[in-house]
């Protein structure tokens, strides 16, 4: 016997009327929907549509952790931030975060903890950021991709909570990963 899959709807959805990419760049494209609103007025939504992404907070057995300097062009300045990177098509996010620490640190791991996932702008956007503690590693050897310019910085996990608290960090992915830390470190 099947049994019937009920599927409740969301009251405060929008119904979509129709939808449009309005620019496909190698990285993001920009849709435009139009929609319904619950109370029937008709409004447009744009927003970007984002591959998702998982980022890394590599923890050395002393506490310390790799951060990363880089610089971020949309704000023209240079950021300190975990190692992040974009998925690739059909990539899980563990492999994309397993990927991303020998690219951008130069380290493996062999411990693997999932911490949680984000969206991180989600007036705007649909991007999803999958968090990982990276433990037990091992340097092999760093993979920059061409263009990609950082710097690393080693610092005891507890600095990395403070700076995200006092403001002194900015980027969300990392204040929220340093969150997420802490409660870990807690446990």
């Amino acid at each position: 016997m099947q049994r019937a899959i009920m599927t409740v709807k969301d009251p405060l959805a929008d119904e979509v009327l129709s939808s449009e990419v309005k620019y496909k760049g190698s990285f993001l494209q920009v849709i435009r929907d139009e929609v319904r609103t619950p109370d029937g007025v008709i409004s447009c939504r744009e927003y970007l549509r984002h591959p998702g992404a998982a980022a890394i907070i590599p923890m050395f057995d002393d506490g310390r952790v790799i951060l990363e300097k880089q610089y971020r062009h949309p704000l023209r300045k240079t950021f300190l931030e975990i190692p992040a990177g974009k998925l690739d098509p059909r990539e899980s996010p563990l492999n994309c975060a397993k990927r991303e620490l020998i690219e951008e640190t130069g380290y493996e791991a062999s411990k693997w903890k999932l911490l949680g996932r984000f969206n991180n702008a989600i007036g705007y956007s649909d991007e999803e950021i999958t968090v990982f503690l990276a433990r037990d590693l091992k340097k092999v050897g760093q993979h920059l991709d061409p263009g990609e310019v950082l710097e690393l910085v080693e610092m005891p996990w507890t600095e990395l909570v403070s700076k995200s608290l006092n403001g002194e960090i900015r980027d969300v992915k990392t204040i929220v990963a340093a969150m997420w830390l802490a409660h870990e470190m807690a446990d």
